[in-house]
């Protein structure tokens, strides 16, 4: 299944099922076939977003220093976070709270 995030306010954004639920569950929202995030919430949806992104960036960096502490040999390839799947999303949003639009989803 794929998202298809919807608003007057900004272009359409498709996400694959697994990093959509997963921001959605960090904002607070049942996945699902139908669904829509209010201007009024969009603010604590970008905070949670923000500091779910910061949280793995930590725990990453955390790791890898671990890992170098270690003598183990620290790749420089930076895997595919939710920094990079929560980026567009935060960005809608932004626009969204901006616009006073809602984002929606399977309408």
């Amino acid at each position: 299944m794929i998202y298809k995030f919807q608003s007057k306010a900004d272009s359409d954004l498709f996400m694959n099922v697994g990093p959509a639920e997963r921001i959605l569950s960090i904002i607070g929202k049942s996945a699902g076939p139908q669904g829509i995030i209010e201007p009024s919430e969009m603010p604590a949806a970008i905070a949670a977003l923000e500091a779910a992104v910061e949280a793995e960036e930590q725990a990453r960096n955390a790791a890898m220093e671990s890992a170098a502490a270690d003598g183990q040999v620290v790749s420089a390839a930076q895997p595919i976070g939710l920094k990079q799947r929560a980026w567009p999303f935060i960005q809608m949003l932004k626009r969204c709270q901006q616009a006073d639009t809602p984002v929606v989803w399977g309408v």
